[in-house]
Protein backbone atom coordinates (compact mmCIF):
# COMPACT_ATOMS: atom_id res chain seq x y z
CA UNK A 1 0.00 0.00 0.00
CA UNK A 2 1.34 3.09 -1.00
CA UNK A 3 2.24 6.06 1.66
CA UNK A 4 0.17 9.28 1.52
CA UNK A 5 3.33 11.17 2.67
CA UNK A 6 5.13 10.35 -0.69
CA UNK A 7 1.84 12.33 -2.52
CA UNK A 8 2.77 15.98 -3.58
CA UNK A 9 -0.20 17.88 -1.60
CA UNK A 10 -2.43 19.76 -4.14
CA UNK A 11 -2.28 23.16 -2.52
CA UNK A 12 1.66 22.93 -2.29
CA UNK A 13 1.66 22.23 -5.75
CA UNK A 14 -0.57 24.87 -7.49
CA UNK A 15 1.11 27.33 -4.89
CA UNK A 16 4.54 26.35 -6.57
CA UNK A 17 2.72 27.01 -10.12
CA UNK A 18 1.55 30.09 -9.33
CA UNK A 19 5.08 31.81 -8.36
CA UNK A 20 6.59 29.95 -10.83
CA UNK A 21 4.24 32.16 -13.76
CA UNK A 22 4.73 35.27 -11.43
CA UNK A 23 6.58 38.22 -13.23
CA UNK A 24 10.20 38.20 -11.63
CA UNK A 25 10.92 41.17 -9.52
CA UNK A 26 13.40 43.10 -11.41
CA UNK A 27 16.61 44.79 -9.44
CA UNK A 28 17.32 48.73 -10.03
CA UNK A 29 20.37 49.47 -8.79
CA UNK A 30 20.34 53.22 -10.18
CA UNK A 31 17.65 53.92 -7.77
CA UNK A 32 16.85 53.90 -4.65
CA UNK A 33 13.45 51.98 -3.01
CA UNK A 34 11.09 55.07 -2.24
CA UNK A 35 13.20 57.81 -3.83
CA UNK A 36 10.88 60.11 -5.97
CA UNK A 37 11.89 61.59 -9.14
CA UNK A 38 10.09 64.77 -10.15
CA UNK A 39 9.64 66.41 -13.30
CA UNK A 40 7.98 69.56 -14.89
CA UNK A 41 7.73 69.70 -19.10
CA UNK A 42 7.06 72.95 -20.73
CA UNK A 43 3.82 72.25 -21.03
CA UNK A 44 3.23 72.50 -17.15
CA UNK A 45 2.78 68.71 -16.70
CA UNK A 46 3.78 66.94 -13.68
CA UNK A 47 5.84 63.98 -14.22
CA UNK A 48 6.60 62.09 -11.08
CA UNK A 49 7.63 58.42 -10.27
CA UNK A 50 8.91 56.00 -7.39
CA UNK A 51 10.73 52.80 -7.18
CA UNK A 52 9.59 49.57 -4.82
CA UNK A 53 10.95 47.01 -6.27
CA UNK A 54 7.96 45.39 -6.84
CA UNK A 55 6.92 43.13 -10.29
CA UNK A 56 4.10 45.47 -10.46
CA UNK A 57 4.18 48.72 -12.12
CA UNK A 58 0.98 51.66 -11.60
CA UNK A 59 0.67 54.49 -13.69
CA UNK A 60 -1.72 57.06 -13.51
CA UNK A 61 -2.35 60.21 -15.52
CA UNK A 62 -4.20 62.87 -13.44
CA UNK A 63 -6.18 65.99 -14.26
CA UNK A 64 -7.85 69.31 -12.63
CA UNK A 65 -11.13 68.06 -14.11
CA UNK A 66 -13.13 67.43 -11.45
CA UNK A 67 -16.99 68.29 -10.79
CA UNK A 68 -15.96 71.88 -9.79
CA UNK A 69 -15.48 72.87 -13.28
CA UNK A 70 -18.78 71.68 -14.21
CA UNK A 71 -21.70 73.95 -15.44
CA UNK A 72 -25.37 74.27 -15.16
CA UNK A 73 -24.97 72.32 -18.91
CA UNK A 74 -22.45 69.90 -18.05
CA UNK A 75 -23.53 68.83 -14.33
CA UNK A 76 -22.83 65.37 -13.82
CA UNK A 77 -19.84 64.66 -16.65
CA UNK A 78 -17.09 63.45 -14.29
CA UNK A 79 -19.50 60.72 -12.92
CA UNK A 80 -19.72 59.91 -16.80
CA UNK A 81 -16.05 60.16 -17.46
CA UNK A 82 -16.08 58.10 -14.60
CA UNK A 83 -18.45 55.64 -15.83
CA UNK A 84 -17.32 55.66 -19.78
CA UNK A 85 -13.05 54.94 -19.07
CA UNK A 86 -12.56 51.73 -21.21
CA UNK A 87 -15.33 51.66 -23.60
CA UNK A 88 -15.02 52.19 -27.00
CA UNK A 89 -12.60 54.81 -28.50
CA UNK A 90 -10.99 56.07 -31.38
CA UNK A 91 -8.42 53.14 -31.85
CA UNK A 92 -9.78 49.99 -29.97
CA UNK A 93 -13.37 48.83 -28.93
CA UNK A 94 -14.13 48.55 -25.03
CA UNK A 95 -14.52 44.73 -25.70
CA UNK A 96 -10.66 44.47 -27.13
CA UNK A 97 -9.43 47.14 -24.11
CA UNK A 98 -10.82 44.48 -21.99
CA UNK A 99 -9.96 41.53 -23.12
CA UNK A 100 -6.47 42.80 -24.16
CA UNK A 101 -5.88 43.82 -20.45
CA UNK A 102 -7.11 41.10 -19.12
CA UNK A 103 -5.04 38.74 -21.17
CA UNK A 104 -1.84 40.23 -19.50
CA UNK A 105 -3.54 40.57 -16.15
CA UNK A 106 -3.85 44.09 -16.09
CA UNK A 107 -6.38 46.60 -14.68
CA UNK A 108 -7.81 50.29 -15.81
CA UNK A 109 -9.95 52.48 -13.39
CA UNK A 110 -10.84 55.72 -12.95
CA UNK A 111 -11.54 58.26 -10.00
CA UNK A 112 -12.93 61.31 -9.86
CA UNK A 113 -13.81 63.42 -7.30
CA UNK A 114 -14.27 67.67 -6.33
CA UNK A 115 -10.58 68.27 -7.78
CA UNK A 116 -9.28 66.36 -9.98
CA UNK A 117 -10.16 63.05 -12.76
CA UNK A 118 -7.73 60.44 -12.66
CA UNK A 119 -7.14 57.23 -15.41
CA UNK A 120 -5.19 54.14 -13.69
CA UNK A 121 -3.58 50.91 -14.78
CA UNK A 122 -1.75 48.51 -13.58
CA UNK A 123 0.61 46.08 -15.00
CA UNK A 124 2.88 43.40 -14.69
CA UNK A 125 6.68 45.28 -15.60
CA UNK A 126 6.90 42.74 -18.44
CA UNK A 127 3.52 44.14 -19.78
CA UNK A 128 3.76 47.60 -19.21
CA UNK A 129 4.17 48.61 -22.93
CA UNK A 130 0.58 47.01 -23.23
CA UNK A 131 -0.54 48.52 -20.32
CA UNK A 132 0.34 52.24 -21.08
CA UNK A 133 -1.47 51.97 -24.76
CA UNK A 134 -4.47 51.28 -23.59
CA UNK A 135 -4.25 53.76 -20.88
CA UNK A 136 -3.46 56.16 -23.89
CA UNK A 137 -6.24 55.40 -25.49
CA UNK A 138 -8.70 55.48 -22.67
CA UNK A 139 -7.62 58.94 -22.35
CA UNK A 140 -6.94 59.99 -25.31
CA UNK A 141 -9.53 58.60 -27.76
CA UNK A 142 -12.21 58.37 -26.42
CA UNK A 143 -15.35 59.04 -28.49
CA UNK A 144 -18.04 58.58 -26.01
CA UNK A 145 -20.22 56.70 -28.28
CA UNK A 146 -24.36 57.45 -28.08
CA UNK A 147 -25.32 54.19 -27.63
CA UNK A 148 -22.63 53.21 -25.60
CA UNK A 149 -23.42 56.02 -23.23
CA UNK A 150 -27.03 55.22 -23.64
CA UNK A 151 -26.42 51.46 -22.48
CA UNK A 152 -24.75 53.05 -19.41
CA UNK A 153 -26.92 55.22 -18.13
CA UNK A 154 -29.13 52.73 -15.92
CA UNK A 155 -25.39 52.39 -14.02
CA UNK A 156 -25.52 56.09 -13.41
CA UNK A 157 -28.96 55.77 -11.60
CA UNK A 158 -27.73 52.78 -9.88
CA UNK A 159 -24.74 54.79 -8.56
CA UNK A 160 -27.58 57.58 -7.31
CA UNK A 161 -29.56 55.28 -5.93
CA UNK A 162 -26.70 53.64 -3.88
CA UNK A 163 -25.39 57.06 -2.25
CA UNK A 164 -25.42 56.86 1.81
CA UNK A 165 -27.47 59.41 3.85
CA UNK A 166 -24.25 60.23 5.29
CA UNK A 167 -22.45 61.08 2.03
CA UNK A 168 -25.54 62.41 0.89
CA UNK A 169 -24.94 64.75 3.69
CA UNK A 170 -21.85 65.67 2.93
CA UNK A 171 -22.90 66.35 -0.96
CA UNK A 172 -25.87 68.68 0.83
CA UNK A 173 -23.55 70.74 2.84
CA UNK A 174 -20.75 71.64 0.22
CA UNK A 175 -24.01 72.76 -1.97
CA UNK A 176 -25.09 74.68 1.21
CA UNK A 177 -21.23 76.54 1.37
CA UNK A 178 -20.65 76.98 -2.40
CA UNK A 179 -22.08 78.56 -4.96
CA UNK A 180 -21.13 76.09 -8.08
CA UNK A 181 -18.17 75.46 -8.02
CA UNK A 182 -16.83 73.08 -5.08
CA UNK A 183 -20.82 73.00 -4.68
CA UNK A 184 -21.49 70.45 -7.42
CA UNK A 185 -22.11 67.09 -6.49
CA UNK A 186 -19.25 64.67 -7.16
CA UNK A 187 -22.73 62.23 -8.42
CA UNK A 188 -24.87 63.06 -11.48
CA UNK A 189 -28.01 64.46 -10.57
CA UNK A 190 -30.98 62.42 -10.68
CA UNK A 191 -32.50 64.60 -13.33
CA UNK A 192 -29.65 64.93 -15.45
CA UNK A 193 -29.23 60.83 -15.64
CA UNK A 194 -29.14 59.70 -19.42
CA UNK A 195 -29.78 63.31 -20.45
CA UNK A 196 -25.70 64.34 -21.23
CA UNK A 197 -24.78 64.08 -24.65
CA UNK A 198 -22.03 63.00 -26.38
CA UNK A 199 -20.99 66.30 -27.39
CA UNK A 200 -21.11 67.56 -23.77
CA UNK A 201 -19.14 64.97 -22.68
CA UNK A 202 -16.54 65.52 -25.51
CA UNK A 203 -16.82 69.26 -24.99
CA UNK A 204 -16.12 69.04 -21.54
CA UNK A 205 -13.14 66.63 -21.80
CA UNK A 206 -11.43 68.74 -24.11
CA UNK A 207 -12.01 71.60 -22.06
CA UNK A 208 -10.77 70.61 -18.81
CA UNK A 209 -8.48 67.84 -19.68
CA UNK A 210 -5.77 69.67 -21.08
CA UNK A 211 -1.48 69.26 -21.48
CA UNK A 212 -1.03 72.74 -18.29
CA UNK A 213 -3.84 70.49 -15.71
CA UNK A 214 -2.13 67.24 -16.08
CA UNK A 215 -0.40 64.97 -14.47
CA UNK A 216 1.52 61.69 -14.53
CA UNK A 217 2.98 59.69 -12.25
CA UNK A 218 4.03 56.13 -12.01
CA UNK A 219 5.88 53.19 -9.93
CA UNK A 220 8.11 51.11 -10.60
CA UNK A 221 8.35 52.52 -14.00
CA UNK A 222 11.60 53.77 -15.15
CA UNK A 223 11.41 58.20 -14.56
CA UNK A 224 12.59 58.59 -18.10
CA UNK A 225 10.08 56.59 -19.64
CA UNK A 226 7.64 57.58 -18.29
CA UNK A 227 8.62 61.46 -19.52
CA UNK A 228 8.73 60.26 -22.83
CA UNK A 229 5.32 58.51 -22.67
CA UNK A 230 4.06 61.98 -21.05
CA UNK A 231 5.29 63.81 -24.03
CA UNK A 232 3.73 61.95 -26.18
CA UNK A 233 0.06 61.96 -25.17
CA UNK A 234 -0.63 65.02 -27.77
CA UNK A 235 -2.65 66.65 -24.79
CA UNK A 236 -4.01 69.68 -25.94
CA UNK A 237 -1.98 72.84 -24.20
CA UNK A 238 -5.30 75.37 -23.88
CA UNK A 239 -5.56 76.68 -20.48
CA UNK A 240 -9.12 75.36 -19.59
CA UNK A 241 -11.61 77.31 -16.92
CA UNK A 242 -10.42 78.32 -13.87
CA UNK A 243 -12.94 77.30 -11.40
CA UNK A 244 -12.77 79.53 -8.41
CA UNK A 245 -15.12 78.45 -5.60
CA UNK A 246 -16.66 81.42 -3.18
CA UNK A 247 -17.88 80.31 -0.18
CA UNK A 248 -21.54 81.88 0.74
CA UNK A 249 -22.33 80.31 3.84
CA UNK A 250 -24.89 80.57 6.10
CA UNK A 251 -27.08 78.16 4.98
CA UNK A 252 -28.75 74.99 4.76
CA UNK A 253 -30.04 72.25 2.55
CA UNK A 254 -32.66 69.50 4.48
CA UNK A 255 -33.83 66.33 3.08
CA UNK A 256 -36.55 64.84 5.08
CA UNK A 257 -37.02 61.05 4.99
CA UNK A 258 -38.91 60.55 8.18
CA UNK A 259 -37.64 56.83 9.07
CA UNK A 260 -36.15 57.18 12.84
CA UNK A 261 -32.40 57.98 11.74
CA UNK A 262 -30.43 61.10 10.92
CA UNK A 263 -27.30 62.12 9.52
CA UNK A 264 -26.21 65.77 9.63
CA UNK A 265 -22.94 67.10 8.16
CA UNK A 266 -22.27 71.20 9.90
CA UNK A 267 -18.96 73.20 8.33
CA UNK A 268 -17.56 76.46 8.62
CA UNK A 269 -15.11 77.90 5.68
CA UNK A 270 -11.99 75.86 6.31
CA UNK A 271 -8.25 76.21 4.01
CA UNK A 272 -7.24 75.15 1.04
CA UNK A 273 -3.40 73.96 -0.04
CA UNK A 274 -2.25 77.27 -1.31
CA UNK A 275 -1.36 77.82 2.45
CA UNK A 276 0.68 74.24 3.08
CA UNK A 277 0.90 75.57 6.71
CA UNK A 278 -2.48 76.61 7.55
CA UNK A 279 -3.88 73.52 6.00
CA UNK A 280 -1.25 71.31 7.74
CA UNK A 281 -2.83 72.95 11.04
CA UNK A 282 -5.98 72.44 10.40
CA UNK A 283 -5.34 68.65 9.14
CA UNK A 284 -3.79 68.24 12.54
CA UNK A 285 -6.74 70.07 14.44
CA UNK A 286 -9.18 67.61 12.87
CA UNK A 287 -7.05 64.63 14.00
CA UNK A 288 -6.59 66.12 17.18
CA UNK A 289 -10.65 66.81 17.63
CA UNK A 290 -11.59 63.19 16.71
CA UNK A 291 -12.16 60.73 13.24
CA UNK A 292 -13.94 58.44 14.83
CA UNK A 293 -12.51 55.30 16.34
CA UNK A 294 -10.05 52.87 14.72
CA UNK A 295 -11.37 49.25 16.13
CA UNK A 296 -14.61 48.07 16.26
CA UNK A 297 -16.69 49.35 19.08
CA UNK A 298 -13.20 51.84 20.58
CA UNK A 299 -14.11 54.75 21.47
CA UNK A 300 -13.85 58.46 20.55
CA UNK A 301 -11.12 60.30 22.17
CA UNK A 302 -10.90 63.12 19.89
CA UNK A 303 -11.58 66.61 21.52
CA UNK A 304 -14.53 67.08 19.59
CA UNK A 305 -16.03 63.37 19.20
CA UNK A 306 -15.44 62.43 22.68
CA UNK A 307 -17.87 65.24 23.98
CA UNK A 308 -20.43 63.99 21.14
CA UNK A 309 -22.47 61.14 22.95
CA UNK A 310 -25.34 59.06 22.06
CA UNK A 311 -24.91 58.90 18.46
CA UNK A 312 -24.07 55.88 16.18
CA UNK A 313 -21.16 57.36 14.40
CA UNK A 314 -19.51 60.95 14.69
CA UNK A 315 -16.40 62.00 12.45
CA UNK A 316 -14.48 65.83 12.08
CA UNK A 317 -15.07 67.01 8.40
CA UNK A 318 -11.95 68.59 7.06
CA UNK A 319 -12.40 69.21 3.02
CA UNK A 320 -9.15 70.66 1.64
CA UNK A 321 -8.83 72.07 -1.95
CA UNK A 322 -6.88 73.98 -3.77
CA UNK A 323 -8.09 77.18 -2.54
CA UNK A 324 -10.50 76.95 -0.14
CA UNK A 325 -12.24 74.07 2.15
CA UNK A 326 -14.65 73.43 4.81
CA UNK A 327 -13.67 71.89 8.39
CA UNK A 328 -16.61 70.97 10.51
CA UNK A 329 -17.78 67.86 11.85
CA UNK A 330 -20.30 64.65 10.80
CA UNK A 331 -22.82 62.90 12.78
CA UNK A 332 -25.98 60.08 11.44
CA UNK A 333 -27.79 57.97 13.87
CA UNK A 334 -31.25 57.91 16.32
CA UNK A 335 -33.04 61.64 15.53
CA UNK A 336 -33.38 62.64 18.51
CA UNK A 337 -29.59 61.93 19.47
CA UNK A 338 -28.31 63.78 16.74
CA UNK A 339 -30.56 66.77 17.47
CA UNK A 340 -28.48 67.06 20.36
CA UNK A 341 -25.40 65.96 19.47
CA UNK A 342 -25.35 68.80 16.56
CA UNK A 343 -26.07 71.39 19.24
CA UNK A 344 -23.23 69.81 21.12
CA UNK A 345 -20.59 69.86 18.53
CA UNK A 346 -21.34 73.14 17.37
CA UNK A 347 -20.62 74.40 20.79
CA UNK A 348 -17.60 72.51 21.05
CA UNK A 349 -16.33 73.56 17.27
CA UNK A 350 -16.44 77.86 18.64
CA UNK A 351 -15.19 77.02 22.43
CA UNK A 352 -11.53 76.41 21.12
CA UNK A 353 -10.35 74.06 24.32
CA UNK A 354 -7.69 72.37 22.43
CA UNK A 355 -4.79 71.38 24.35
CA UNK A 356 -1.16 70.81 24.10
CA UNK A 357 -1.95 67.03 24.24
CA UNK A 358 -4.57 66.95 21.94
CA UNK A 359 -2.34 68.35 19.52
CA UNK A 360 0.54 65.81 20.36
CA UNK A 361 -1.85 63.04 19.78
CA UNK A 362 -3.64 64.37 16.59
CA UNK A 363 0.52 65.02 15.21
CA UNK A 364 1.25 61.24 15.89
CA UNK A 365 -2.59 60.17 14.63
CA UNK A 366 -1.92 62.20 11.20
CA UNK A 367 1.23 60.90 10.44
CA UNK A 368 -0.09 57.31 11.12
CA UNK A 369 -2.86 57.81 8.23
CA UNK A 370 -0.34 59.13 5.63
CA UNK A 371 2.08 56.19 6.23
CA UNK A 372 -0.94 53.82 6.42
CA UNK A 373 -1.86 55.58 2.98
CA UNK A 374 1.30 55.21 1.41
CA UNK A 375 1.81 51.69 2.61
CA UNK A 376 0.57 50.23 -0.43
CA UNK A 377 1.59 51.28 -4.24
CA UNK A 378 -1.72 51.86 -5.09
CA UNK A 379 -2.41 54.25 -2.12
CA UNK A 380 1.37 55.73 -2.86
CA UNK A 381 0.17 56.61 -6.76
CA UNK A 382 -3.02 58.00 -5.22
CA UNK A 383 -1.20 60.36 -2.95
CA UNK A 384 1.30 61.11 -5.67
CA UNK A 385 -1.66 61.62 -8.21
CA UNK A 386 -3.21 63.91 -5.73
CA UNK A 387 -0.25 66.23 -4.75
CA UNK A 388 1.26 66.37 -7.99
CA UNK A 389 -2.22 66.92 -9.77
CA UNK A 390 -3.22 69.87 -6.68
CA UNK A 391 0.49 71.00 -5.66
CA UNK A 392 2.47 70.64 -9.16
CA UNK A 393 5.10 68.65 -6.43
CA UNK A 394 5.18 65.54 -4.81
CA UNK A 395 6.77 65.15 -1.59
CA UNK A 396 7.83 61.98 -0.09
CA UNK A 397 6.44 60.67 3.55
CA UNK A 398 9.56 61.32 5.26
CA UNK A 399 9.30 65.30 3.50
CA UNK A 400 5.77 64.81 4.35
CA UNK A 401 5.83 63.99 8.34
CA UNK A 402 8.52 66.38 8.90
CA UNK A 403 6.49 69.45 7.15
CA UNK A 404 3.69 67.74 10.22
CA UNK A 405 6.23 67.99 13.13
CA UNK A 406 7.02 71.40 11.92
CA UNK A 407 3.78 72.93 13.06
CA UNK A 408 3.49 74.13 16.36
CA UNK A 409 0.98 73.81 18.86
CA UNK A 410 0.59 77.48 18.44
CA UNK A 411 -0.43 77.27 14.79
CA UNK A 412 -3.12 74.75 15.78
CA UNK A 413 -5.02 76.45 18.15
CA UNK A 414 -5.01 79.51 15.76
CA UNK A 415 -6.85 78.09 13.15
CA UNK A 416 -9.04 76.82 16.26
CA UNK A 417 -9.86 80.16 17.49
CA UNK A 418 -10.25 81.29 13.88
CA UNK A 419 -13.38 78.75 13.54
CA UNK A 420 -14.90 80.88 16.95
CA UNK A 421 -16.23 83.58 14.69
CA UNK A 422 -17.01 81.94 11.09
CA UNK A 423 -20.62 80.60 10.46
CA UNK A 424 -21.33 77.00 9.63
CA UNK A 425 -23.61 75.77 6.83
CA UNK A 426 -26.01 72.41 7.50
CA UNK A 427 -26.53 69.60 5.20
CA UNK A 428 -29.25 67.20 6.88
CA UNK A 429 -31.14 64.03 5.27
CA UNK A 430 -33.55 61.67 7.04
CA UNK A 431 -35.87 62.49 10.32
CA UNK A 432 -35.15 66.06 10.73
CA UNK A 433 -37.65 66.96 13.43
CA UNK A 434 -35.22 67.33 16.23
CA UNK A 435 -32.39 68.66 14.06
CA UNK A 436 -32.00 72.28 14.45
CA UNK A 437 -32.17 75.57 11.90
CA UNK A 438 -28.82 76.96 11.07
CA UNK A 439 -30.11 80.35 12.61
CA UNK A 440 -30.55 78.19 15.77
CA UNK A 441 -26.38 77.65 15.34
CA UNK A 442 -24.80 80.98 14.56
Amino acid sequence: MACNASKTPLLRHLTKRGFAHAAPAQAHGARKSGEIHTTTLPSKMVVASCESNSPVSRVSIVFRAGSRNETSDSLGATHLLRIAAGLSTKNATGFAITRNLQEVGGNLSCTTDRELVAYNVEVTRNHLETGLKFLEAAVTGQVFKPWELADNAKRVKEDIKRISDCVKALELVHEASFDGGLGNSIFCPKHKAGKLSSETLQHYFASTCTANRCAVVGINVDHQQLVGYAQSLGLDSGAGPDSVSKHVGPSEIRWEKGGNVASVAVAAEGVGWKNQKEALAHLVLQYAAGVGPHTKYGANNGALTKQVTGCASVKTLNACYSDTGLFGFVVSGEAKAVGQAVETGVKTMKSCSVSDDDIKRGKEALKAAVAFAMESEAGLVDCMGQQAGTLGTVQSLAETCAAIDGVSASDVKSAARNLQTKKVSVGAVGNLSHVPRVNQLN
